[in-house]
């Protein structure tokens, strides 16, 4: 197995538009049967995975290290847009549910992964907009406003800086406001925003456009290409994938990485289709998975070329 894995990574630096990474290895991840196998995250601390069924319901965490699965939730909607907090010790999910009326709801709540303990932190409501997670609060946004649920007492959301999308936009709280930054126009369609690690900079989707980063204020927009779900790596390096489709099935999907500076670099195989990245960039680990059930790691280091 490692004498594949490192041929494997051998072939994925040839042919590369420039070297954004070394690839040490692609390993497979053992799953167990009775779990779903999409990656929906992976801890900062790249020691565990949280995964999800194809529908998103349900979480269970994965410890890497041993193996152990041990279910979160069985929840309707609780692996979309799941998070874990930097230190490891909490994840926030969504929980869907329906009015008699059959309008959907969506909750936000937390788990403490050492107590096993739930609470609710956003009531059910149909205007959950986004939200924003650190080791002390999770900050969401309902109707444009952000409010800071502490996990162990109250904080404050004041100086918090929260990406949202409300109506295919890009909306951005800051100092208790909330406003439509939408970089590109308001005319297109907004995915996947996030913060850089250093606060400085937003990455984001534009519909059938790419991924591009903005400065806070929306200034100063940089394409990098055609990438989708893209994650940060770092304050100056982004992870995501190309993916191609025949308007029904994806056929082709790669992991891909860029820079900042415009290097590009494709880190998987054309024999997987390999979607929807999540990094730990203090592991050097990026862990994706595939429509067949399959899930996979990534171990890396920084090229460190000029």
């Amino acid at each position: 197995m490692r004498k594949a894995a490192l041929a494997l990574a051998a072939a994925l630096t040839v042919g590369c538009w420039a070297q954004v990474f070394n690839v040490a290895s692609l390993v497979p991840v053992e799953l167990p049967s009775d779990v779903g196998s999409k990656v929906v995250a992976i801890s900062g601390q790249g020691d565990f995975l949280l995964l999800t069924t194809d529908n998103n319901s349900g979480l269970t965490k994965l410890d890497l290290n041993t193996g152990k699965a041990q279910n979160i939730t069985q929840a309707a909607g609780a692996g979309y847009d799941a998070r874990v907090s930097p230190d490891g010790k909490r994840v926030v999910y969504r929980e869907n549910s329906f009015t008699p009326g059959h309008l959907r709801m969506v909750s936000l709540r937390s788990v403490n992964l050492e107590s096993g303990q739930h609470n609710e932190l956003v009531a059910p409501t149909r205007s959950l907009q986004g939200m924003a997670l650190n080791n002390q609060a999770a900050l969401p946004v309902t109707r444009g406003q952000v409010a800071a649920k502490g996990f162990e007492g109250k904080v404050s959301a004041k100086n918090a800086v929260v990406l949202s999308i409300n109506n295919r936009q890009l909306m951005i709280s800051r100092n208790g406001k909330t406003r439509n930054l939408s970089p590109n126009g308001k005319e297109k369609s907004y995915l996947w925003p996030s913060l850089s690690p250093d606060g400085t900079k937003i990455l984001y989707y534009v519909g059938a456009e790419g991924a591009f980063v903005c400065n806070l204020d929306g200034s100063n927009v940089k394409p990098l290409g055609m990438m989708r779900a893209p994650q940060w790596w770092d304050d100056s390096t982004v992870v995501g994938m190309y993916d191609q489709d025949d308007g029904e099935f994806v056929y082709a999907s790669r992991i891909v990485a860029t820079n900042l500076k415009g290097d590009k670099q494709t880190l998987t195989p054309d024999s997987l289709i390999a979607m929807y990245p999540k990094v730990s960039a203090q592991a050097g680990k990026i862990a994706f998975s595939t429509p067949s059930g399959k899930a996979y790691i990534i171990n890396v280091t920084k090229s460190q070329q000029p």
